[in-house]
């Protein structure tokens, strides 16, 4: 059985690519290009239209993922708005200052998210101590862990990821995500029998306006998923 893709996008061209070429669920967000922050009310809206299921980043701002007292009831605003947009589920996570994870805040955050699909995301790549955080992700009730193990992309952390496979027993999903291409998706699938997966599928855009860079209105490239790098990953999924 042919493992499901979930394709990560930040705008609305990109959520159309990401449909057209086949994936199975979206992984919404805003300003990937800083790891992905929570998407405005209006893409959700027009997200909740698509025919597969949507989960919604909450991440309030880029950087580490401790965050504030003020900036956790801002997740909890932003988790209301995700249900009440009529999206599938969100994507969290928070840490605490030495990298384990903020159980407390996270807990709230369950609680908050009840009746949506729950991923916990790669804050869990930072903590000190991966199987005791898998622990910890299982009690709180989190269908999957978005991982690439810790690495800075999911071939290079393939062995760490088969050990967490191997601790999970099926208690939880572990998703690979971070640097999958078409490329090498069937590599990591051949060793490593998870039921699904996580990637962009995009390439560089149109640049942006030399005068939007110039005034500080645009950083770093413009990417965007695109269709035809979506069918070639399914392809290589297939062929795994």
């Amino acid at each position: 059985m042919t493992a499901l893709l979930e394709i990560c996008v930040a705008d609305a061209a990109s959520l159309e690519a990401a449909i057209e070429g086949g994936a199975d669920r979206i992984e919404l967000c805003s300003a990937l290009e800083l790891g992905g922050l929570t998407p405005s009310p209006g893409l959700m809206r027009l997200a909740a239209q698509a025919p597969i299921p949507v989960y919604a980043m909450i991440r309030p701002r880029a950087g580490d993922f401790v965050f504030s007292a003020w900036e956790g009831e801002i997740m909890l605003a932003d988790i209301e708005a995700v249900g009440g947009a009529g999206l599938a589920g969100v994507v969290l996570g928070a840490s605490q200052p030495d990298g384990r994870l903020d159980e407390a805040l996270l807990s709230r955050q369950r609680v908050h998210a009840r009746g949506l699909g729950t991923t916990l995301h790669r804050a869990f790549d930072l903590v000190p101590d991966r199987p005791a955080a898998l622990e910890t992700a299982i009690a709180l009730g989190f269908e999957r862990i978005l991982t690439s193990g810790g690495a800075a992309g999911a071939s290079a952390g393939l062995d760490e990821l088969v050990h967490l496979h191997r601790a999970a027993r099926g208690r939880i999903g572990i998703m690979p995500g971070s640097g999958l291409t078409p490329a090498n998706i069937a590599a990591l699938l051949a060793a490593l029998p998870v039921t699904e997966v996580h990637s962009s599928c995009s390439a560089e855009g149109e640049p942006w306006s030399a005068d939007a860079i110039r005034l500080g209105f645009a950083v770093g490239a413009r990417r965007q998923t695109q269709v035809e790098i979506v069918r070639s990953f399914r392809d290589a999924m297939a062929s795994a």
